[in-house]
């Protein structure tokens, strides 16, 4: 049976790196946690160093691999070797506290130093169900997101608000993987023109 080459090319499985950035208690952690695993813990400790987790988006065929990397001072010399390679970034920032919402800034000005200039970035104002607590207004937030070419969402890990449309989002600004092309199946390949016999000499008169 003739193989269907006008079927659509099947596109190959795109690998992403994606990297979490922000202030330590912002709930990076909370996030990836909720999203890879659909879990929520109200004490979730500290992440040392970077952790590592992948999550598969079969409908954008889309792997991500996620870095949730420390806040803590100490370990911010060691980002520059989670972020470099990423194409994507997280940068997020708690709703509660203006600290923190400056130190995402910091860390959009440090991305927009030395990361990728494809990276794709977004700003996660995180703790979105402390809304009597809010520091930080949502139209700052995003005039600023607007101001730095930023994707902007207020998200919360323990409602789960906003937290996969966050991840989607991201995956459907990612630059496309080409398709694999179709590989014929059966069948004798021929040639566009028959080839020609060899023209014989003229025979002498």
């Amino acid at each position: 049976m003739a193989a269907d080459l006008s079927a659509p090319a099947l596109a190959q499985q795109q690998t992403a790196k994606l990297v979490l950035l922000g202030e330590q208690a912002a709930g990076k952690s909370s996030l990836v946690l909720r999203y890879v695993k659909g879990q929520f813990f109200d004490y979730q400790a500290s992440t040392v160093g970077a952790a590592f987790l992948t999550k598969t988006i079969p409908e954008l065929n889309i792997k991500f691999e996620i870095w949730d990397t420390a806040g803590q001072e100490r370990y911010h010399s060691l980002a520059p070797m989670y972020y470099r390679g990423a194409a994507a970034a997280i940068i997020v920032y708690d709703i509660t506290s203006t600290d923190s919402f400056n130190r995402a800034k910091a860390w959009v000005r440090e991305l927009q130093r030395q990361g990728s200039p494809n990276m794709i970035m977004a700003l996660a104002g995180n703790k979105a169900d402390l809304e009597s607590a809010r520091a930080v207004a949502t139209e700052e937030a995003q005039a600023y997101a607007n101001e730095a070419g930023l994707f902007f969402l207020e998200t919360s890990a323990k409602t789960a608000a906003n937290v996969n449309e966050l991840f989607a989002e991201i995956a459907r600004k990612l630059p496309k993987a080409e398709a694999a092309p179709r590989q014929p199946q059966g069948g004798i390949v021929l040639d566009s023109a028959p080839a020609q016999a060899p023209k014989k000499s003229a025979c002498c008169a």
